[in-house]
């Protein structure tokens, strides 16, 4: 069980006191004491340094070198270490405890310890014990209890033992350790003293002993030339060390102004990084943003070129035995009354077409001239006479002449389309047109309208319209690839 009176005097921890303390017997207390080293204040000498010392003694530099260096070896406390250390007592010179060496001093740390009664007596924990010398014992009640007797006896002890060493007690296991080690590394320091110290004695004597032989002159002599070649040597490797320096100088110099430069280039070109980085991410933005509407015109053109304007504008089809382009009826049969108004403005729309497909492929008519003009439409001859045909009819008999000009028309319009197939096929054979055209027939039938059936000249007007709608398409489709 640990006493709360009694705790380590270097780290403050309550200690467990042992029961062959607690139970000393009187004479074994006067062992212990009689064993304690006696009182003495000759250790205050040791405070001076060693170095102190060396200069004190009439020795050689030489030889005070090598006591120097034979005690230069010995190594400092680890910071742990230093921090474990026990604390010495730090006292008056009216004091009888006895001070550590001043080396192991400097390496103790500074940490606060129980203030020791002075002239004998030692307060610790609410508790007084006297001290063995200046006074006589305090008087104790007459029956004190057991415990309390063998406490103050244990700390009697304690107290004597702390005046007659460095260290104050009781101290823990742990920092017994501590000291143990420290008073090793004393003890090693020591040993490596006394080794310097038979170093230095060996150095003295034979130093003496050279002196008492004494040099002769020739000795001296060369011993002074060999000094001033030393000397020379030595200022002669001083200057080239000069020399190399003040060059190390300029070196440095230059390599600074170097590292200068090379900073404010590292600058610039981290500048350029980042505007290239910044001029990089705009361009792949654009390019996204072009790549997207390109994406999207692709669409549109593909759409616009499945898209064929003819088409739209000029729709040919049929309606029972009539061709149709854009749903006007050409031709006439009997039971069937299709208007001339109906007839002439489906004519105005063949020849514009007919018109359109020579302008698409840059094909010019030798003979005729095409002037599309809706209902009243016509062809011109642009050789010989320079005849006009008008390409629409009327429904009056009596008009003959009339109706002679528009059969010429007619007659004219297959001519030109004659020789738009011609040119077709010479770009490409391959095109196949169902119904040939001679002279004034288109297949097996005439285009004239006089002294012909309706039905014939509705066919003829037929294959007609079929033959715009090959060229259409080849015009359209074949030439644009």
């Amino acid at each position: 069980m640990s006493n709360p009176s009694i705790v380590c005097q270097q780290c403050k921890e309550p200690l467990q006191l042992d029961a062959s303390l607690v139970d000393l017997a009187p004479s074994a207390y006067d062992t212990i004491i009689a064993s304690l080293p006696p009182r003495s204040s000759s250790t205050h000498a040791r405070h001076a340094t060693d170095t102190e010392k060396l200069e004190q003694l009439s020795a050689p530099s030489s030889v005070k070198e090598v006591w120097k260096k034979s005690t230069s070896s010995v190594a400092p406390l680890s910071p742990k270490a230093q921090g474990k250390q026990p604390q010495i007592n730090s006292l008056s010179p009216n004091d009888s405890f006895v001070l550590l060496q001043d080396s192991v001093v400097h390496h103790t740390p500074s940490v606060s310890t129980p203030l020791r009664a002075k002239k004998g007596s030692i307060k610790a924990k609410g508790l007084t014990s006297p001290a063995p010398v200046s006074k006589p014992p305090e008087p104790v009640a007459p029956h004190p209890p057991p415990l309390s007797h063998h406490l103050r006896s244990t700390v009697r002890l304690f107290n004597l033992i702390s005046s007659r060493t460095d260290i104050d007690h009781p101290l823990c296991a742990e920092c017994t350790q501590v000291l143990l080690v420290s008073l090793q590394r004393q003890l090693d320091e020591t040993k490596k003293e006394r080794d310097g110290y038979i170093a230095f004695e060996k150095e003295v004597r034979k130093e003496r002993e050279r002196e008492s032989q004494g040099l002769s002159k020739e000795e001296a002599e060369k011993k002074i030339e060999k000094l001033k070649l030393d000397e020379q040597l030595a200022i002669k490797q001083l200057k080239e060390a000069e020399k190399e320096r003040q060059q190390l100088d300029e070196e440095l110099r230059i390599l600074e102004q170097e590292e200068k430069m090379l900073e404010l280039d590292e600058a610039s070109f981290w500048r350029n990084h980042n505007d290239n980085i910044l001029a990089t991410d705009q361009q792949t933005a654009q390019l996204a943003t072009l790549r997207a509407a390109y994406a999207a015109d692709s669409v549109v053109l593909e759409k616009l070129e499945r898209t064929n304007v003819y088409n739209d504008a000029f729709c040919i089809g049929h309606d029972g035995v009539f061709g149709t382009i854009n749903g006007l009826r050409l031709g006439r049969v009997p039971g069937v009354p299709v208007e001339w108004a109906e007839i002439n403005a489906a004519w105005g729309q063949t020849l514009l077409l007919l018109h359109t497909i020579a302008r698409k492929l840059d094909y010019k008519f030798e003979s005729y001239r095409l002037i599309p003009m809706g209902s009243f439409s016509r062809i011109e001859r642009t050789a010989g006479d320079k005849a006009s045909y008008e390409l629409y009819g009327s429904g009056h008999m009596g008009r003959l002449l009339h109706n002679r000009r528009f059969d010429f028309g007619m007659v004219a319009f297959i001519d030109c389309l004659k020789s738009l197939i011609d040119y077709i096929k010479s770009q490409d054979p391959s095109v196949d047109f169902p119904h040939q055209i001679s002279k004034d027939k288109i297949g097996d039938v005439s285009i004239k309208l006089q002294f012909n059936q309706e039905e014939a000249w509705t066919r003829s007007l037929r294959h007609v319209l079929l033959a715009l709608k090959i060229c259409l398409k080849w015009a359209t489709n074949g030439v644009n690839g």
